[in-house]
């Protein structure tokens, strides 16, 4: 069934608006309006069949210095899982110290995708 999106492309600076005709069953681009380089197809593709995001928050922490520390995922995770991390993520509270690049969640939500911690708290 043939259907069709604005997307804005991000992967390089000129961000073009892209229009995005598609086949969701076929899994195929049938027609892409408005891309200014090689990669609009590709991010295309990613955004319409499998959006990813990459998921930033902060977690409690005991110390002298702050009240909270932020942590990130180690790479993109399907966009479909984002809320699903946030309530893993929301279970932990750390005890400083700890150093930026730590895993505070190894594999969360069995999706291969470590949650680190990117702020050193030494105290």
């Amino acid at each position: 069934m043939a259907e069709y999106r604005k997307v804005t492309c991000i992967l390089c600076p000129n961000a073009c608006q892209l229009g995005v005709h598609f086949d969701k069953d076929k899994r195929e681009i049938t027609d892409l309006e408005n891309s200014r380089c090689k990669r609009g197809i590709k991010y295309a593709m990613e955004e319409i069949f499998d959006p990813k995001r990459s998921v930033m928050t902060v977690v409690p922490i005991e110390s002298k210095s702050w009240k909270v520390t932020s942590v990130l995922t180690a790479e993109p995770i399907p966009k479909n899982k984002i809320f699903d991390v946030y309530d893993e993520v929301k279970k932990v509270r750390l005890k400083a110290p700890v150093k930026r690049g730590d895993v505070l969640i190894s594999n969360v939500c069995n999706l291969g995708v470590d949650i680190i911690i990117t702020r050193t708290v030494r105290e």
